[in-house]
């Protein structure tokens, strides 16, 4: 295998990610971008650190989100470059967010469950919707009379919203069927993390159904 200098190793690590349109995991980084180099994995992950450290005052970071790594525009200034683009962001029922909050939150959980607790039925439309984005997954089947399908959150559903691990969810209170509300704040505050990426729109509870 070919010796590299930290220098360059730092370079094509950088690159790759720069150019990378989907966040770039330290597998892919190790076994398809340094395969010819002779680099253990604590060089690779002191590269990365020396890459993060870099860029702390600058208008983009390094992150890390479930998939790997990516470089995104710091949150401060996230809303004013939005500015420049005028592809219209996509907009979500309320309906919508709190079916996706309840899932991340209590997840796995099924359609019914999700009832339960919005007091209302869940329309196919509504799963469809987060289906169609990648952002929930079925995970199994409960051991009950039908045996519905047991939903979760995906890996794609924390890129989107700049998580790590689910762990990096904004704290909730104890869930009852009482505390609707509460599950309504928080999934506000998740798609506030994505600079106004989602916004809600009031939608009838007829129209859903």
């Amino acid at each position: 295998m070919t010796s590299l200098s930290r220098h360059k190793l730092i370079q094509l690590i950088e690159g790759a990610i720069f150019a990378s349109s989907s966040p770039l995991s330290l597998i892919k980084i190790k076994q398809q971008l340094l395969v010819d180099y002779n680099v253990n994995h604590q060089q690779v992950i002191d590269a990365i650190g020396e890459i993060e450290s870099a860029y702390q005052t600058r208008a983009i970071h390094l992150v890390e989100v479930a998939s790997g790594y990516r470089f995104q525009v710091v949150e401060a200034i996230a809303s004013e470059i939005a500015i420049l683009f005028q592809e219209k962001a996509p907009k979500y029922s309320r309906a919508v967010l709190e079916t996706l909050a309840l899932i991340a939150y209590r997840q796995p959980i099924t359609r019914g469950e999700i009832e339960d607790v919005r007091g209302v039925s869940v329309s196919s439309h509504i799963i469809k919707t987060l289906f169609e984005r990648d952002w929930i997954k079925e995970v199994g089947h409960k051991e009950v009379p039908g045996r519905p399908a047991l939903l979760a959150t995906t890996k794609e559903f924390l890129d989107y919203f700049s998580l790590k691990s689910l762990a990096q969810l904004p704290e909730l209170m104890p869930l009852s069927e009482s505390s609707i509300n509460d599950i309504k704040i928080k999934g506000t505050d998740i798609v506030k993390e994505d600079n106004t990426q989602i916004r809600e729109t009031e939608t009838s509870t007829k129209r859903n159904k």
